[in-house]
């Protein structure tokens, strides 16, 4: 992560290393955009109160950034299927690969830099065309602080699995999903289309990099594609 935040006395510390390795390895017109905004987000809410939601019956408690990949209509406040959204504990940007290191990562056993294990057969790229280590799924239940960085700063409840394995969300003041989406960070999944068939980041067109904000990823030769939307979480709910 490039910026934390304590609790108690907070305050910001930018870890300086992770900002270096970023402007080392990514050319100067593709800077992590998604990263330095999430830093602004964590530093404009440092000051804020963390308030209570549901007539005081959840405190949030503010954490280092994290993100969801989230699915679902843009325009809805709730809705089902929150068991195939994921969470990133840790910005997923710094810790990628350039698509021109994709043959290094092969060699490499699939092991990156940041030791995350890379997919062949389920792999993510964001924005700037770099390969991102998969989310961790399901996205466990609970209250989160989310915001899209934009006007609008909601809870978003995750509720437990019912019978059929299918989990609800919803999100408070009349939010919808895009309204938390921060659109500069743009992800999507890309498993191969066919059984056994290839899928493969060297098929990916460079050239569509980067993508705008808000902007659907692009298609990858041998591959089925999932836009994901990202949710930047600043805070988690902790039950009294």
């Amino acid at each position: 992560m490039i910026s934390e935040l304590r609790t108690i006395g907070v305050r910001t510390h930018v870890q300086r290393g992770a900002v270096l390795t970023l402007m080392r390895n990514t050319p100067r017109h593709i800077r992590h955009a998604c990263l330095v905004a999430a830093l602004l987000v964590t530093i404009a809410t440092a000051a804020q109160p963390v308030h209570a939601a549901g007539g005081g019956q959840t405190k949030f408690q503010r954490i280092s950034t994290q993100y969801i990949a989230a699915l679902g209509d843009p325009g809805a406040t709730s809705g089902s299927g929150a068991q195939s959204w994921g969470l990133w504990p840790l910005d997923p940007g710094p810790r990628g690969v350039e698509l021109n290191s994709y043959t290094r990562l092969k060699d490499a056993g699939g092991v990156a830099p940041a030791r995350w294990k890379f997919d062949s057969a389920d792999w993510w790229l964001e924005e700037h065309g770099l390969i991102m280590e998969q989310p961790t799924f399901p996205l466990p239940p609970g209250k989160y602080m989310v915001t899209g960085h934009r006007k609008v700063t909601a809870v978003l409840t995750i509720h437990p699995a019912d019978r059929n394995g299918d989990r609800r969300w919803e999100l408070d003041k009349g939010a919808t999903l895009y309204d938390v989406t921060h659109l500069a960070c743009r992800s999507a999944r890309y498993t191969p289309a066919a059984v056994g068939g290839s899928c493969s980041p060297a098929n990916a067109p460079k050239t569509a990099f980067p993508v705008a904000p808000g902007g659907a990823m692009p298609q990858v030769e041998g591959c089925t594609k999932q836009d994901y939307a990202v949710l930047i979480v600043i805070g988690v709910g902790v039950e009294n």
